[in-house]
């Protein structure tokens, strides 16, 4: 004899019975089925499909916050590389200024703050301070 599985009608409480095999196809298929009063039944969600649904979540939010862990890091590493290329770009510039080299035409003056006054005078003068520098070399 096959074991059975008390089971009560969730609308009018009548107490039946059913093969304890047919209840787990029940659960696993979700299919419906009537009590002995004609009642409409179905396991919508078992607990195990609440854990693994809940599991299957919480996954794909850790695997988001990883996602979103390596976009910043690559982003600060690729902030931090174009601030190393900007300050040798700068160096690079502030050498070549006090070379007597002028950074808009790229050609060689020996009076470079004149020539920056009246050549470029929309220029900012706070890029390379060209006068302080040659009051700094006569001291």
């Amino acid at each position: 004899m096959a074991l059975m599985k008390a089971i009560f009608c969730y609308s009018c409480g009548v107490e039946f019975h059913i093969a304890e095999a047919f209840n787990s196809d029940l659960v696993k298929s979700k299919r419906s089925f009537y009590c002995p009063n004609g009642h409409s039944q179905a396991y919508c969600e078992n607990e195990a499909d609440k854990l693994r649904r809940e599991k299957d979540r919480l996954t794909q939010q850790l695997a988001q916050k990883d996602d979103e862990i390596k976009w910043q890091r690559d982003h600060r590493l690729e902030a931090e590389r174009k601030v190393v290329a900007a300050k040798g770009q700068i160096t690079k510039l502030k050498k070549r200024a006090k070379a007597g080299v002028c950074p808009c035409c790229n050609r060689t003056f020996s009076d470079m703050a004149a020539h920056m006054k009246t050549k470029h005078p929309d220029m900012d003068p706070n890029v390379v301070d060209l006068g302080a520098e040659k009051a700094k070399r006569a001291s």
